[in-house]
């Protein structure tokens, strides 16, 4: 009989150790737009599971239409998706990288892999539903 206890013993101490190995970090997901540059992008974009980046600039128009949508859906979609907010003009090296040639662009990445673009400034109801097809 004590042999048996010590084989259950063990392979519980082993579960427990494959389960620990296993679990990734707790990351905290935010509830307004982070800040991105050249330098943190492809550590925002594989942080997160789902990270959706505003590439903008102050002189753009549609892209200060689009930023109060940007910050209301970061709160409403909490714990879902995280939106960045990266300058283009002060990161030209990521929007050399992805060829941006127009704003506001949207870039969905999920698992730090981008999956795709949406360009131009959406109607919240519109953004909201095609973000909603990568949850």
């Amino acid at each position: 009989m004590d042999e048996l206890e010590e084989i259950k013993r063990k392979k519980m101490e082993q579960m427990k150790k494959d389960m620990n190995a296993s679990a990734k970090p707790f990351v905290e997901l935010p509830d307004k737009p982070v800040v991105v540059t050249d330098a943190t992008i492809d550590a925002a974009a594989s942080q997160y599971p789902i990270f959706i980046l505003d590439c903008w600039a102050e002189w753009c128009g549609p892209c200060r239409t689009i930023g109060p949508i940007i910050e209301q859906l970061a709160s409403e979609m909490k714990g879902k998706v995280v939106f960045g907010k990266l300058n283009i003009d002060e990161n030209m090296q990521t929007a050399n990288k992805y060829r941006i040639s127009a704003i506001p662009t949207l870039m969905i990445f999920k698992d730090g892999k981008l999956i795709d673009k949406l360009v131009g400034a959406y109607p919240k109801p519109a953004l909201a539903a095609k973000i909603q097809k990568f949850l």
